[in-house]
């Protein structure tokens, strides 16, 4: 008798074993039609930073073909720039209420729509007003596609975001490098071509009278938005194809009753991330913005080695987005930001000591621009490690950034204009420096205060569990129990 209940027991065994097998084959099978969904959406996400950077930028550099094309002065046009940073700003407000009710690759897909529609308009709008409406409109949807980006990569990737979160704002880098090369380089003004007409170089030097809009040719710089703007509209098919195929995928951490977790501080948290934010990216925009003209007036240097100092910036800030991917697989987002709080304070400190120093002007404004250019994405991937970041949370942040891109880079400019001989854009560098310096230990010690229940207060590692572990943690002593 003991020897048959023991034979049925271990048959029983047997059967539950195969049954595990059986499990577990369609769960790996799960796991990576999953994780090939998860790179789809970020391929796509990808795309559309790139998109994103290229249509920010492509505007500096064809500010003169566009003033020429509503026939105004580019001292005429500059409201073009208010009018799509605040459209920038709605757009990031309404599109982060939109993205917590509506489904979010519809909504990119929409947005990337209506930003191909502006793309494709700019070349043929006569005038001024409307084409200050057009480029509001498309500032708007960008501002929406900024906001989702950043919400829907830590959607679908949850706490192993960090280097995805990397790559996206590296795409854009990329697309805000490559726009202006593809503007004046490749569709650079070349006489006797146009969009309308192939009149010869001799034709293109009368003057034609403003009535005569409709006839009037369009500068050979214009094909950049055409191409942007297709670029734009196959990334916005691709994410309407991934709306249409399945609904989206969270791998944020939530509690065993599902609920998203949240920091019991989470709106000071947000708060202060986003005057962290408009500190940083409004020193980014001003260093950017005028480091040619202050190398070229406060420092001595020729136009050539001006324009060459500002390029480093820019490509070292690149290149620097491009490294933190590798980075943020191996090291947490809060280590990524001491280190680019430290290369920036001490690099903004030698540039305000040195302020004339060539040598010194070229090697710290490199180290500025590496240091600079992983503090955004790991804010978000460090805020995401204490609380959850909903859209309406990324619209906070996102327009505080867009006011320090507004504020910073305007009030350098009015100050000089009235302050001579002084390093004023190295002054606002170290003391935007010093602010973020100063923010980023408060911000820590208010995220690591509270925590609502279904985290743990011991370990990151162990409130950042899954209710899915915690469940098959609960369930393995059931298992055993039933077996003895």
């Amino acid at each position: 008798m003991e020897d048959n209940f023991e034979r049925a027991l271990n048959g029983c065994k047997g059967v539950q074993g195969s049954k595990e097998v059986d499990i577990e084959r369609p769960r790996r099978r799960e796991s990576d039609n999953r994780t090939c969904w998860q790179w789809l959406v970020s391929l796509a996400l990808y795309a559309s930073a790139l998109g994103l950077g290229m249509a920010i930028s492509v505007l500096g550099p064809t500010l003169e073909d566009l003033a020429t094309n509503v026939n105004k002065n580019i001292s005429d046009l500059s409201y073009i720039f208010v009018g799509r940073s605040s459209g920038y700003a709605g757009g990031s407000l309404i599109g982060g209420i939109l993205f917590d009710f509506v489904n979010p690759h519809l909504l990119l897909g929409f947005s990337l729509l209506v930003t191909a529609s502006g793309m494709f308009g700019t070349p043929f709008c006569k005038n001024a007003w409307l084409l200050t409406a057009l480029i509001s409109s498309v500032g708007g949807s960008m501002g929406v596609i900024d906001t989702g980006g950043n919400v829907v990569i830590l959607e679908t990737w949850g706490e192993q975001a960090g280097p995805h979160m990397q790559a996206l704002h590296f795409s854009f880098a990329i697309g805000a490098f490559a726009s202006p090369i593809i503007a004046k380089l490749l569709f650079g003004d070349k006489p006797g071509k146009n969009l309308l007409t192939d009149a010869s170089s001799e034709n293109s030097s009368i003057i034609i009278p403003p009535s005569s809009h409709s006839t009037r040719s369009i500068p050979t710089s214009m094909w950049a938005y055409i191409v942007i703007g297709a670029f734009v509209l196959l990334v916005s098919l691709f994410f309407f194809i991934l709306h249409f195929r399945s609904p989206p995928i969270s791998n944020r951490k939530k509690t065993l009753n599902g609920k998203q977790m949240f920091s019991k501080h989470h709106n000071i948290l947000i708060f202060l991330l986003s005057m962290f934010f408009f500190f940083y990216v409004g020193s980014e925009v001003a260093y950017g913005s005028f480091i040619f003209t202050y190398a070229k007036d406060y420092a001595g240097m020729d136009q050539t080695r001006a324009a060459g100092l500002n390029s480093l910036f820019w490509g070292t800030f690149a290149a620097g987005r491009g490294l933190a991917i590798f980075f943020a697989a191996c090291l947490r987002p809060g280590t990524l930001i001491l280190l680019s709080l430290v290369g920036t304070t001490v690099s903004s400190l030698l540039l305000l000591l040195f302020s004339k120093n060539a040598p010194m002007l070229w090697t710290c404004t490199a180290l500025f621009g590496v240091s600079m250019s992983t503090t955004f994405p790991s804010g978000i991937s460090w805020v995401e490690q204490y609380t959850t970041v909903t859209g309406r949370s990324a619209a906070v942040f996102v327009v505080g950034a867009a006011f320090g891109e507004m504020v910073l880079p305007a009030l350098v400019g009015f100050l000089l204009g009235l302050v001579q001989n002084q390093p004023l854009l190295m002054y606002m560098a170290f003391g935007a420096s010093i602010f973020t310096s100063v923010l980023f230990p408060v911000m820590y010690k208010i995220a690591s205060q509270g925590r609502v229940p279904g985290k743990s207060n011991k370990d990151d590692n162990e409130y950042r569990q899954t209710p899915q572990d915690n469940v098959e943690e609960i369930q393995e002593p059931n298992n055993k129990n039933e077996a003895t």
